[in-house]
């Protein structure tokens, strides 16, 4: 009986210590999984800077080709940088073993990321690099402390030189109505191909996308919610009828 309560408990706490979040604030990720424009820019940003390192092991060219409305012979052509076959699965080249011997640890399969860390970390976490001269590729990441990876997106972001300022953390004049504190990178010590406007944009294109890639069915499997519950309240409505009927004559 001990050890069922304890390990109740221990449930209890993991549960209280999820539940709390990260230890920073996060900013809000403005996407929207129903916007199909948005996947398909989020596809191609991920197939151009993140499928040489993370795979989706766990999707298929074909089925994510299907959902974003995407010919085939489109898809194979400008999306797909290997031999791969349109019905494989989206795995990548570089095995684990030369993953930990580059960076020291596997780059994950990224198919559930969304899943495991929400959208609005890694929106805030994509977006969070800056330089850091003492980690060995240079930069550190202001949602993810020591980071083991170099900072892919830095052709379009540029890098920063310090932490960026978070939405929750930036600062306007109440009387002017003009930025104090603006949020975002404060000073670039490299410049990058997009604004930070369009970057922001980027970036929620392809966490958009890796919310979709975490479960495709969510957008179907929210219509038929809505059916379910109408067929319920239906339902319950006769169930309320046929419960009068059997007990009208006990009262």
């Amino acid at each position: 009986m001990k050890k069922i309560i304890l390990i109740m408990m221990a449930s209890m706490l993991a549960m209280v210590a999820q539940a709390a979040g990260p230890s920073i604030p996060l900013d809000s990720h403005p996407g929207d999984v129903r916007d199909t424009n948005s996947l398909q820019r989020g596809l191609g940003l991920y197939m151009s800077y993140c499928m040489g390192c993370h795979g989706l092991e766990y999707a298929r060219y074909n089925r994510v080709a299907r959902d974003l409305g995407i010919p085939e012979d489109i898809f194979e052509e400008y999306l797909m940088f290997t031999d791969a076959r349109i019905g494989d699965l989206m795995t990548i080249a570089m095995s684990a073993e030369d993953g930990r011997r580059w960076f020291g640890a596997p780059p994950p399969d990224l198919t559930l990321v969304n899943r495991v860390r929400g959208s609005d970390w890694l929106y805030t976490y994509l977006r969070g690099f800056y330089a850091d001269e003492e980690r060995p590729f240079g930069v550190n990441n202001a949602v993810f402390e020591n980071v083991g990876m170099p900072h892919a997106l830095l052709e379009l972001q540029g890098l920063c030189a310090e932490p960026l300022v978070l939405q929750r953390d930036a600062k306007i004049d109440p009387l002017s109505g003009n930025w104090l504190i603006e949020p975002g990178c404060q000073e670039y010590l490299i410049e990058g191909s997009m604004t930070p406007v369009q970057f922001d944009r980027a970036v929620a294109d392809m966490v958009n996308f890796l919310d979709y890639m975490g479960e495709p069915f969510q957008l179907e499997r929210q219509r038929i919610g809505i059916f379910v519950l109408a067929f319920l309240f239906v339902f319950l409505f006769f169930t309320i009828l046929l419960y009068r009927e059997y007990w009208k004559d006990a009262h």
